[in-house]
């Protein structure tokens, strides 16, 4: 019979466990270590993803309330659609032109509606140059006389009388204060003696 030929195992040498001992220790320290740090990871990202997903998040905000939720107004009626805009005419006589600024009064809106005019306007007391309108003007919201100023444009009623003041009139029944005529436009009409013809116009 052939005979077997066993290898036997070669002793470890004195104190080999004691050296293979500590370095499994630490794999199995490196290992346990690997894994903390990847449960961690895996525990923070759902936070994260809520935060920014505004989902009980601290960065999460409210929208803001719309201007018709609180009451507020639109910039469209805040910026006053609804105001009536200046009238400004021009009158021209032998052709030398100033202009006025009418206020919103019925009776300028009157006056607005019969433009263009030429009027045949009669001096009187070097204060006032005064001409009759084509039909009367609203006295609608009006005193019974006013007291106007150098440069004022005014209507007097009881003779239907647009008039363009040039000088100091003091107050008097049946005036009414139509505007005011551009500075310096007073003086200038103050050096046209007498009568005049007077174009009065909507200003281009």
């Amino acid at each position: 019979m052939g005979s077997r030929t066993t290898q036997a195992a070669s002793p470890l040498l004195p104190g080999a466990e004691r050296v293979l001992l500590p370095r499994r220790a630490a794999v199995g320290v490196l290992t346990a270590a690997f894994a903390l740090s990847l449960t961690a990871c895996g525990v923070a990202q759902p936070s994260e993803r809520s935060g920014s997903d505004g989902v009980g998040g601290s960065e999460s905000t409210a929208a803001s309330p719309s201007p018709a939720e609180t009451g507020q107004p639109t910039s469209s009626s805040a910026s006053g659609e609804t105001k009536e805009t200046d009238m400004r005419i021009e009158i021209t006589v032998d052709g030398e032109t100033f202009q006025a600024t009418l206020d919103e009064s019925a009776a300028s809106r009157d006056l607005a509606a019969q433009l263009p005019v030429t009027l045949e306007m009669r001096d009187h007391g070097s204060v006032e140059k005064t001409g009759p309108l084509p039909a009367p003007l609203s006295l609608d919201g009006q005193p019974d006389g006013a007291d106007p100023d150098v440069g004022d444009v005014g209507y007097y009623a009881p003779g239907n009388d647009f008039v363009l003041y040039y000088g100091d009139q003091s107050h008097f029944s049946g005036i009414v204060l139509l505007g005011r005529m551009d500075e310096g436009a007073a003086e200038r009409l103050s050096r046209l003696d007498g009568s005049i013809t007077a174009t009065v116009d909507v200003a281009e």
